[in-house]
């Protein structure tokens, strides 16, 4: 291993290790006068006390120096098994999303949430009681991701371009950081979800299949996809083997997603739900017109989606430094203690 490389923020003290020999080394003793050496019997538990004393002293000079170069254990990586998946959240950031819901029942989700007060809601919208789509869904996506510790988020928002906010993680406060990010501002008023769905099916791009997959998009309208991106997304959803679940909350004059003939022309939701049904991998489309249904289709989710699946959790660094002077510290001590019981002279 290359010397810069050694598990040590200052490495270049380690030069000075060599002086710990220095504990070793034998002062010359003083000649003990005596009739006949040879009547002194031999002295083996000074002997090995004496070596003793020395290691712990060498010790002691090798532990300071290992603290001062910042001795840590490096980052590494533990294959864990839990009950989960790994999911990719994609969320809506266009205009429309800034909207209320079409209805609202009296027990509404702005009274049953504690969360829902920690988000800035416009004056007109507090008097109604009535918080905005992408607010409501944020709040019980973060619900939902804080049940579910075992699970790998990533996430991504989108309107006329996908922005990726957070690569696949298990880390609990990284995951409810990234949801409520993109409350802040106005969103904009295109919206493309093609790119959003490769975008977020590229995020499985070279990894491991380790359990489930699944996608949640969170959106209030359709697009209409042309062949190409029809062709791409059905092949990566394919390869990928991920489960799509579309969590649709109906806009004002929106038909829906089950519309009449009469109606499909004038409705690319219809023509997109058609789609997701016709790629040939598990798809479940869940139709919101209040907070109340998305939240039992999210709960719904949370039921289906518990399979095993195994995956890679990074612990951090850990710093050391501390552990090296606590050793130096013990071994002054017990060399205090022996000085302190040393006998000078003989009575």
């Amino acid at each position: 291993m290359p010397f810069n490389e050694l598990p040590f923020t200052a490495p270049w003290l380690l030069l000075a290790l060599p002086l710990a020999l220095l504990a070793l080394w034998r002062r010359p003793q003083a000649v003990l006068v005596h009739s006949w050496s040879a009547l002194l019997p031999r002295d083996r538990l000074s002997e090995a006390l004496d070596v003793l004393l020395r290691a712990l002293a060498g010790l002691a000079v090798a532990a300071v120096l290992l603290g001062l170069a910042g001795l840590y254990r490096p980052a590494y990586e533990v294959e864990r098994v839990g009950q989960g998946a790994e999911i990719v959240l994609l969320v809506d950031r266009s205009r429309s999303m800034d909207q209320a819901f079409i209805s609202n029942t009296p027990s509404g989700i702005a009274t049953q949430t504690p969360g829902l007060a920690n988000f800035n809601i416009s004056r007109e919208r507090a008097d109604r009681g009535r918080p905005s789509k992408q607010q409501t869904a944020r709040v019980l996506l973060g619900e939902f991701a804080a049940q579910r510790s075992a699970d790998r988020f990533a996430m991504l928002v989108f309107s006329t371009l996908p922005i990726r906010v957070l690569d696949f993680t298990e880390k609990p406060a990284a995951v409810q950081a990234a949801i409520a990010a993109g409350e802040i501002g106005r969103g904009l008023a295109e919206t493309d979800i093609g790119l959003a769905l490769e975008a977020g099916l590229a995020s499985f791009h070279n990894r491991p299949y380790t359990g489930s997959r699944i996608m949640m998009l969170v959106s209030d309208g359709g697009d209409d996809l042309t062949d190409e991106a029809r062709t791409e997304i059905a092949r990566r959803m394919r390869d990928y083997r991920v489960t799509l679940y579309w969590f649709y909350i109906r806009s004002f004059r929106s038909p829906g997603l089950n519309a009449e003939p009469a109606e499909e022309a004038v409705a690319p939701e219809v023509h997109l739900h058609r789609f997701f049904g016709s790629m040939g991998t598990p798809y479940r489309a869940y139709e919101a017109e209040n907070p109340e249904a998305l939240q039992r289709a999210i709960n719904d989710v949370n039921r289906l989606e518990n399979l095993p699946i195994t995956y890679l959790d990074t612990v951090p660094r850990r710093e050391l430094s501390q552990w090296c002077y606590g050793v130096a510290l013990a071994c002054v001590l017990l060399l205090l203690t022996a000085k302190l019981m040393e006998l000078r002279a003989w009575r």
